[in-house]
């Protein structure tokens, strides 16, 4: 399990862009504008280039009610807590599992996500990231809205 921890009281508010190349860094780089430099078009898609390559962009924004979050690991673990494993009044000790709850820290937050293609901006259908992230909130959402059952879990 993780637990979420703000790094400091202004997170930075950020925008990802998933670029369709591959680049073995993953973190903030300091992209100047003589290097990325996105331009927005009537329509509202973007286009910019990267290393030569044209490449064009549209933004998907997250619904309300959500918001992204960029985190770093830590190696810091909360202390575990028995009592939440097994539950109150449990006296069979072997079935209780303690469960390492790692700490991971906010460190940047976003409400919009640039999806770029090469030469054109990628098809919401086909597109593997667009239709992740709508799948992914269509599972959130129903996830939420599951009835409660007697003992107060989610079904």
């Amino acid at each position: 399990m993780l637990s979420i921890q703000q790094k400091s009281s202004s997170a930075q508010k950020a925008t990802p862009n998933l670029v369709p190349c591959r680049i073995d860094h993953n973190g903030p780089v300091n992209a100047t504008e003589r290097y990325w430099k996105p331009q927005t078009e009537n329509d509202g898609t973007q286009t910019a280039f990267f290393r030569g390559r044209k490449l064009k962009g549209r933004q998907i924004q997250l619904p309300d009610g959500y918001r992204g979050a960029l985190l770093s690991t830590t190696n810091r673990t909360l202390p575990q807590d028995n009592t939440q494993a097994g539950g109150e009044g449990d006296d069979n000790e072997e079935d209780e599992e303690t469960v390492e709850v790692r700490v991971v820290e906010e460190v940047g937050h976003f409400d919009r996500v640039v999806v770029w293609g090469h030469e054109s901006v990628p098809d919401e259908a086909e597109d593997p990231y667009s239709r992740g992230l709508a799948e992914w909130l269509t599972f959130a959402q129903a996830m939420h809205s599951q009835p409660k059952s007697d003992n107060g879990s989610q079904a």
